[in-house]
């Protein structure tokens, strides 16, 4: 399913989600997977674009996404849309 290098790379990204989270202060809410269409997943709670930017270049980060193409989306909840409705004008 894998070959060796992308294996390792996985394994240390996985292996470091819990530090990055304390270290930015985002939350993995979770991660999918279609191994058959090679497609993945993954719902970041990240409390500023500059905190989740700052998560994405770590280096394990880089080397998975190195190896894969990646459509980003922000997504807000309804408090947030909200709060910007009142502010707009």
């Amino acid at each position: 399913m894998y070959n060796e290098k992308k294996r390792k790379a996985n394994l240390a990204y996985f292996n470091k989600l819990d530090a990055w989270s304390k270290k930015y202060k985002v939350k993995m809410v979770g991660i999918w997977s279609v191994p058959n269409e090679h497609l993945n997943f993954a719902v970041i709670e990240a409390p500023s674009l500059e905190a989740f930017q700052k998560l994405g270049m770590e280096p394990e980060v880089q080397a998975v996404t190195a190896t894969e193409t990646y459509e980003i989306k922000m997504a807000y909840n309804q408090q947030e849309i909200m709060k910007m409705l009142r502010k707009t004008k």
